[in-house]
Formats: C-alpha cells, structure tokens, sequence
C-alpha cells in the first residue's frame, strides 16, 4: 500500500496533532519531542502553537534563580515533592550554562532529582541556555507552553544563575523565588545585582550555616526599604534546609499566599499578558530579522557607515523602507 498511513482520527502519526494528544495523555516521550521541536526552532512551530493554545494559561509558573551554588535544584526537587504530594502534576525546566564546544546543557537531569526520576507525575527537562542571556534559555517560554498544554498544573522554571542581566525569570513566572546562602558573600550586593525588584520570595537556603540569620534580617531591611504602593505585594523571606527539607512547607506557603495575592488583585492575568506581549514580540523580531538576512547587502550598508558614506539610522531606513516594499 501507497500513501501516508494515518491513524482513527485522520491524523499523521509523528504529526504535531497526534504528539499533543499524546502529550496530553501523559506520554513523557511526547512532551520531549514537542520540546524538542522548540528548542531546534523547527518549521512546524505556529502549527505547534496553533494545536497548544486551547490547553494552555492554567499551569501555575514559579521560577527560581540565585547565584550558582545556593541550592537551586535541591530546592526544586523538594519543591517537586511537595507540589506531588498535594496531587499536582510537575513539569520542571532546568536551564544549565552551554558546553563551549557542543552547545548542549554542561549539566543535564540525568544528574538532577533523581528520586522523581520514575514518577510518571513529573517531567524535567534541562535545556541548554544556547548563550542564550536573561538566566534563561530563548525555547524556554514556548517550552512552559508545552508543559502546560500538556497538563502540568505547576511549572518550576529553574535558571542558570543570576547575574544584573540574568532577570528574565521575571517576566515568565508567576511567582519569582530568589535564592540565597549565608557564607557566599553578601547578600546585600546580591540584591544589588538587580534581584531585589524581581523576587516575590525570598528563600535563604542552608539556613542551618552560620550567618543565615544575618542574611535573613538583612533582606528583611531591603524590603523594608523599598518604595511600595498601598496593597503592593511585600516580598516574603523564608529560612530553609532544602537538603533536609526543613522549611519547604513555609516556602509552599509563601508561594500559595503570592497566588492568591495576584488572583485578589487581578495582578495574575496582568503579569500574563505582559509575558505573551514579550513572546509575540520576541517573535516579530526574530522573524524581522530572518526577513533582513534574507534580503542580504547589510554588510555593504556597514562598510558605508564606517567609511562615513552615510549615516547608521539612513541606513536603517533604507532596509525599513524595503522591507515595506515587500
């Protein structure tokens, strides 16, 4: 027989619309694919999209950054056992640093929260960040999309470490959890680093280390100085163990407490359009950019404005005014 076969609903099997109900039904190797598919930015991505939007905007997404070694993973994964024994299924996205050579993650989830490894409730994922920077990997938004069109009802974004441009958590979650340790240098320059405007809570993990409660009541005097309108949301700080996982019902707690703050306050579907506005924006950009590529000569125009024939914004107008030729 001739022909593509096609399964009971007419669909192609491998097809974006049989990997979504696929997904959808709980099959990991699925969600991979789709990820996958994101990540290699594949063709098929706007029929990704297209077959993802009906299931999608229901997942509650927390992200967690801090500097490398504060214990982000080990709070995910205490995190991941908590959101699992209250019934909710776990999506998890751990954004490493790129290998130099290969591209891929340096660090990956074979390593990573091993004791959910074979919990068919949880899918982790590392990705690469790609040099991607913002903390974040550029597949990571269209990723929390396929985890939570395939299901997810709570999405831990884990990012690479940050650093004063390594913020993009922000605009992506929810709920921003920043982490810090007593013991690896001062909290106060890290929260000059740009991370004080970004937290929603605070978590001063290893709290069991000398200097913890220093930490602790420094952040507190942050916070209090900060400028903050009437009913404003006031950052939460909480001391844990993640290793023992001492503290994580209190940092459950703080989570759920900035939830209902942002649902009472209509701050949830706020925060949500101002992150599909940055999506459908970092997609015009990027398709206006291919369209540049495409159209060629950019590089006479530079040699042009180096050699002062003319000026870099005549020479942006000239592409504008092509491009609307087109």
């Amino acid at each position: 027989m001739t022909g593509t076969a096609r399964s009971a609903t007419g669909a192609v099997p491998g097809s974006v619309e049989v990997l979504v109900d696929r997904a959808r039904a709980g099959d990991p190797r699925a969600v991979g694919r789709l990820i996958t598919l994101v990540e290699n930015g594949d063709p098929r991505l706007p029929e990704l999209a297209a077959a993802l939007a009906p299931y999608t905007g229901k997942a509650q997404v927390i992200g967690l950054t801090g500097a490398p070694g504060v214990g982000k993973s080990t709070t995910t994964s205490a995190l991941v056992g908590a959101f699992r024994a209250a019934g909710h299924r776990v999506g998890v996205l751990a954004v490493d640093p790129s290998s130099p050579f290969s591209g891929g993650a340096v660090l990956g989830d074979r390593v990573r929260m091993q004791e959910h490894a074979t919990d068919p409730g949880v899918y982790i994922r590392s990705m690469s960040n790609r040099g991607h920077l913002g903390g974040l990997a550029a597949a990571t938004p269209q990723a929390v999309r396929v985890l939570d069109g395939a299901g997810c009802d709570v999405i831990l974004v884990e990012t690479v470490g940050v650093g004063q441009a390594e913020v993009d958590v922000a605009s992506l979650a929810d709920t921003t959890l920043v982490l810090l340790a007593p013991g690896m240098g001062d909290a106060i320059q890290a929260v000059k680093a740009g991370i004080l405007e970004i937290g929603d809570v605070f978590v001063i993990n290893k709290a069991d280390r000398e200097g913890a409660d220093a930490a602790y009541h420094d952040i507190q005097g942050m916070i209090g100085l900060a400028a903050r309108a009437p009913g404003e949301w006031r950052p939460r700080v909480v001391r844990t163990v993640a290793s023992r996982q001492e503290g994580i019902d209190e940092l459950v707690a703080a989570i759920d407490k900035h939830r209902q703050w942002l649902t009472t306050n209509d701050q949830l579907q706020q925060r949500r359009r101002q992150r599909a506005a940055a999506e459908v924006e970092a997609i015009v950009l990027a398709a206006l950019r291919q369209r540049i590529a495409d159209r060629g000569g950019l590089d006479q125009l530079a040699a042009e404005v180096v050699a002062g024939q003319q000026d870099p914004y005549t020479a942006a107008r000239s592409i504008l005014a092509e491009l609307d030729r087109r």
